[in-house]
């Protein structure tokens, strides 16, 4: 049996949530130091897929979890850990997951975050799977060099709610502006948190790119990111500007089957479906320039792909960007859009890699 959401609708849900995860595993994101990891490992933290839990799993340090839990505390003091965001970038808020953490969460947890330069950053040399372990002397000293006490608090100690399915998810806004690298997560004093993902979005310096090169400005790495979209039931459109190519289906975009669409179709002359309204996603760019190539991948899509697509592009100044990626967006009478490619017929398993499917690429 599915479940639902027990959110009442979209409004319970914070804005920054439709933003990109820049801690992610699959974005490169990784946990570089945790104080302790007894039950679990902390990179577990930062894994793309859902949180699952095994009743009759146990480890020989005890129940197995899907997630971050360290030992109950008998020393001074409180666990944390250290993760690299994949993507360097401005923060807008975060989502601690503590799903079936039930009787183990953690009470409370804080968050810093900091700006590194790579060289600034100590080499702890990475030991496998760190289940039943904790940092050692020597690992405590490297890491004291980052002084990450004293890094900037992005959220201050908040109180965090047990893993059942309408408590799990705990978010937490975040209002700076300024690029971060690197977040310190606390935990008070000890426990489990399921997830951890930081929402915001990339930032690359584009002074050290020339207007000669060729750079895919709607890349999650470059700052691109989703600002709209009709549907995104079984995965969301930011899945298709990630780095590389799809792991899987559910590493793309796919929306529910329209319950409008006719009982027999038809196609027009070109081999077109001809089915009332559209699913569509809308892309701000990391950074304005002049579209030359555009890339489609239907991999791993074969029973499932779209029958065709359109790609459009406009130029907003941030004050507009709402409007015209709103749901009306294409019966508005001023609309900024022009047609970049016509709709066209794609298939399973399409890659499409053309300069010569851009028609306006100098407007």
């Amino acid at each position: 049996m599915a479940t639902r959401s027990t959110l009442k609708n979209n409004t319970d849900q914070p804005d920054f949530l439709h933003l990109n995860n820049l801690a992610c595993e699959s974005a490169g994101g990784k946990v570089i130091f945790a104080t302790d990891e007894w039950f679990a490992p902390a990179q577990n933290l930062l894994k793309r897929q859902q949180v699952e839990f095994k009743v009759d799993a146990f480890t020989e340090y005890g129940k197995w979890m899907d997630g971050w839990e360290t030992r109950r505390k008998r020393i001074p003091g409180h666990d944390w850990c250290i993760v690299q965001l994949g993507v360097p970038g401005v923060i807008n808020g975060f989502d601690v997951d503590t799903s079936y953490f039930t009787g183990n969460y953690a009470p409370s947890i804080s968050i810093q975050a900091a700006c590194l330069s790579q060289d600034t950053v100590p080499e702890i040399v990475p030991q496998g799977d760190r289940t039943g372990m904790a940092a050692s002397n020597e690992e405590f000293q490297t890491i004291a060099k980052l002084q990450s006490e004293s890094w900037v608090m992005l959220v201050p100690i908040s109180e965090l709610k047990p893993g059942y399915t309408d408590t799990c998810h705990n978010y937490f806004p975040v209002s700076s502006h300024q690029r971060f690298t690197h977040i310190r997560l606390n935990m008070y004093p000890d426990g489990g948190i399921a997830r951890l993902k930081v929402y915001g979005i990339g930032q690359t310096d584009w002074s050290e790119v020339s207007t000669n090169d060729q750079v895919d400005l709607v890349a999650l790495v470059n700052g691109g990111v989703c600002v709209g979209y009709s549907n995104a039931h079984f995965g969301h459109p930011r899945n298709m500007i990630g780095l590389g190519r799809a792991i899987n289906m559910g590493d793309g975009w796919e929306t529910a089957r329209r319950l409008d669409r006719p009982g027999v179709l038809k196609v027009d002359q070109h081999g077109i479906l001809q089915v009332p309204g559209s699913e569509w996603a809308v892309f701000r760019l990391g950074h304005p320039g002049v579209i030359r190539y555009i890339e489609i991948d239907t991999n791993h899509f074969k029973g499932n792909y779209p029958d065709s697509c359109k790609i459009e592009a406009c130029s907003l100044r941030p004050e507009e960007e709402k409007h015209y990626t709103s749901i009306n967006w294409k019966t508005d009478q001023e609309t900024k859009w022009i047609i970049l490619m016509p709709i066209l017929k794609i298939s399973s398993g399409w890659w499409c890699w053309n300069r010569e499917l851009i028609l306006n690429k100098n407007n």
